[in-house]
C-alpha cells in the first residue's frame, strides 16, 4: 500500500487518511475521494492531502475483514456487514461461546494488520450479543495474509452452542431438621437458574437424605426420561462415600469427579446414570450469585459434555467470590451487566408511503414492477435486511397499501395529515417506534432498488458512541437515501414542518454524520415521474 501526501488534483480515487474539516462539512478519513470531494477541497484552499492507494495484491480493509470473519464464523453466529475495516460477529440465540483460542492466537500472529478480539471461551451470551470482532488496522492488507487467515479459520473457530430445551429432574433431600423455608429457597434458586436458560424443571422431588432414597429418586427421574439429573443435598457432599455419591453408585451410576477448583462451588459432584448426566449441587447455589455450578449447568444445557478434565481447567479464572465486579445475572447487578453487553443495534425501518404521487399522474406505489407493486418490492427488500422491525406510514389510499403488503411482517402508522407534507409522515413514523429501538432508518417507499446489503452496510456503520449517529448513503460524493438516525436525534426530527424531511439536520450535526458509499446509484434514484418509472421497468426487463 502506498501512503503519503499528494496534491489534491492527483488524489481522485485514493483513500483519505485523515479527516479534513471544511466549511461545507467534514471529509472523514477512509473515504474514497471523488471529483466532488476534490472540488470541495480545492474550493476551501486545501492543496494537498495524505492518502493511501492499494498495491496489486492488496485487499481493502472491509473486504479483508469480511472474508476473515466469514472464515472463522461457525454455527449459531452471524457476521455483520463490514465498516472501516471491522466486521462484527454476533450470537444468533442464547448459548455459550465456543472458541478455538490457540488458532485465534495463530491468526493474530499472521500480520500486524489482522486482528480478532473475542469474548472468553464458554461465556454465556444472549441473542444479538457481540461475541467477536475482526478488525483490519490499515486501509488494506496483503492478500496472502488474508488467505492465510482464512485457511487457519477454515475449521470455524467461533461458534455458539445454543441452549436446548430439555427435561430436568430436581431432587431435594431432607434431614429431620430441614425447614420447609430452606427447601423452598433451594428449589426457587435452581428454578430461577433453569428459567434463565429457557427451561423449566420438569420433575421436582424431595426425599430423605439417605443412600437408598437418593438411589430410588435418581432412578425415578431417569424413568421419567430426564435429560439431566440434579440433586440438591440437605448437607454438603464431602466424600465419595457420602450419601449423594453413594446413592448414585447404588442406582447403577458412576462418579466422574467430586470437587472443583472454583470458589464458590468447590463441593460439586459430577457423575452420570447411564447416558444421563447427574450433578450434585453445591450449597452455595442457594444464593443467586455466580458459582461453579452455573458453569457446569450452562455447558450441559448447551449440549456440551463435561468431564473431570474440563472441571479441572475451570480453576483458571475460577476465583469468583473475590471479584466484586463480576456480573451476577440473577441478582440486582443484572442491569449493570446488561449495560456492558455489546449487542447489535436494534433498528426500525420507517417507510414513508403516504404521499399523493402528484408528479407521477398515477398512484405510483401500486405500479407493478416485474408483477409486484412498487411499494411491496421496496418493503420486501427491507425485510430481508437485519432491521428489527418495519413501520409503514400510510395516508393517501392507505387501504390499497395494506392490501399490497398483506402477509409481510410490518406495522402500520396512519398519517391523517398527509396532505400537509412529508414532515407529517416522518412524525407519524417516529411516534410508532418501540422504546427499545436504537435508531430509525427513514426509507422512501418509491426506492425499490435499495438492496438488503445496502441497509446492512448502513447499520454496520452505525455507532453513536463513536460519533457515527447519522449514517448517510452516498454515490460519487452525492448523498442519497435511506438515512439512518440514532434515537438521540428523534426529538429534533419531530420538530420539522411542511413538505420537507430532516435532511437539514445533517448540517446541524455534522460531527456525527458518517457517509457510506454503497457503490450503487440506487441510493440516488426515486420514482417521481413517468419517465423514471419507465426507466425502472426497462432496467428490470433487461435483467
Amino acid at each position: 500500500m502506498k501512503f503519503g501526501s499528494v496534491p489534491v488534483a492527483d488524489a481522485e480515487g485514493a483513500i483519505l487518511a485523515h479527516s479534513v474539516a471544511l466549511p461545507s462539512g467534514v471529509k472523514k478519513k477512509g473515504r474514497h475521494l471523488s471529483r466532488v470531494d476534490l472540488a470541495d477541497l480545492l474550493a476551501a484552499g486545501v492543496t494537498s492531502v495524505i492518502v493511501a492507494r492499494l498495491d496489486d495484491g492488496d485487499v481493502h480493509e472491509d473486504v479483508a475483514a469480511l472474508r476473515i470473519a466469514r472464515a472463522v464464523a461457525g454455527d449459531g453466529v452471524r457476521v455483520a456487514a463490514p465498516f472501516t475495516g471491522r466486521a462484527n460477529i454476533y450470537a444468533e440465540a442464547a448459548g455459550l461461546v465456543r472458541i478455538d483460542a490457540a488458532t485465534i492466537a495463530t491468526v493474530n500472529s499472521i500480520d500486524d494488520g489482522i486482528t480478532i478480539a473475542t469474548l472468553t471461551p464458554f461465556e454465556r451470551v444472549e441473542a444479538g450479543q457481540m461475541i467477536a470482532t475482526v478488525k483490519i488496522i490499515p486501509f488494506a492488507v496483503d492478500g496472502g495474509a488474508v488467505a492465510a487467515a482464512e485457511s487457519a479459520g477454515r475449521h470455524r473457530l467461533l461458534s455458539v452452542a445454543l441452549f436446548r430445551a430439555m427435561r430436568v429432574a430436581l431432587i431435594l433431600t431432607t434431614l429431620p431438621g430441614t425447614k420447609p423455608s430452606v427447601l423452598d429457597k433451594r428449589r426457587r434458586a435452581i428454578e430461577s437458574r433453569l428459567q434463565a436458560l429457557g427451561i423449566a424443571a420438569s420433575d421436582i422431588m424431595s426425599c430423605p437424605h439417605t443412600t437408598d432414597d437418593v438411589a430410588r429418586s435418581l432412578k425415578a427421574g431417569q424413568a421419567r426420561s430426564a435429560d439431566l439429573l440434579l440433586v440438591f443435598a440437605a448437607s454438603a457432599i464431602i466424600d465419595r462415600c457420602d450419601v449423594i455419591p453413594a446413592g448414585l453408585v447404588a442406582a447403577g451410576g458412576e462418579i466422574s469427579r467430586l470437587g472443583m477448583p472454583v470458589d464458590p462451588g468447590n463441593l460439586l459432584l459430577l457423575g452420570a446414570l447411564g447416558p444421563t448426566p447427574m450433578v450434585g449441587i453445591p450449597s452455595c447455589a442457594a444464593s443467586p450469585k455466580l458459582n461453579g455450578f452455573d458453569w457446569v449447568l450452562e455447558r450441559l444445557v448447551a449440549g456440551i459434555a463435561v468431564n473431570s478434565a474440563d472441571i479441572g481447567a475451570m480453576g483458571v479464572g475460577g476465583l469468583l467470590k473475590e471479584i466484586a465486579s463480576r456480573p451476577q445475572p440473577r441478582d440486582g447487578n443484572a442491569t449493570a451487566a446488561a449495560a456492558h453487553t455489546r449487542k447489535a443495534p436494534r433498528i426500525t425501518a420507517v417507510v414513508l408511503a403516504a404521499g399523493r404521487s402528484t408528479r407521477m399522474g398515477s398512484f405510483k406505489l401500486m405500479e407493478p414492477i416485474a408483477g409486484v407493486p412498487l411499494v411491496r418490492r421496496t418493503v420486501e427488500r427491507l425485510a430481508q435486511s437485519t432491521v428489527a422491525d418495519i413501520v409503514v406510514v400510510t395516508g393517501n389510499r392507505g387501504d390499497e397499501i395494506r392490501v399490497a403488503l398483506a402477509g409481510l411482517d410490518v406495522r402500520f402508522a396512519d398519517n391523517l395529515d398527509f396532505t400537509d407534507g412529508i414532515s407529517t409522515s416522518l412524525k407519524a413514523g417516529l411516534g410508532a417506534l418501540a422504546d427499545d429501538i436504537d435508531g430509525a432508518l427513514i426509507a422512501l417507499a418509491d426506492m425499490p432498488d435499495i438492496e438488503p446489503g445496502h441497509v446492512d452496510r448502513l447499520i454496520a456503520a452505525f455507532a453513536p458512541d463513536d460519533a457515527r449517529s447519522i449514517i448517510v448513503p452516498t454515490r460519487h460524493g452525492k448523498r442519497g437515501n435511506p438515512i439512518l438516525w440514532a434515537r438521540r436525534h428523534f426529538a429534533d426530527m419531530a420538530t420539522v414542518t411542511g413538505d420537507t424531511g430532516a435532511k437539514h439536520l445533517l448540517g446541524v450535526h455534522t460531527d456525527t454524520v458518517a457517509e457510506v458509499d454503497l457503490g450503487s446509484d440506487a441510493v440516488l434514484v426515486d420514482i417521481d415521474t413517468p419517465e423514471a418509472l419507465a426507466a425502472l421497468r426497462a432496467r428490470h426487463d433487461a435483467t
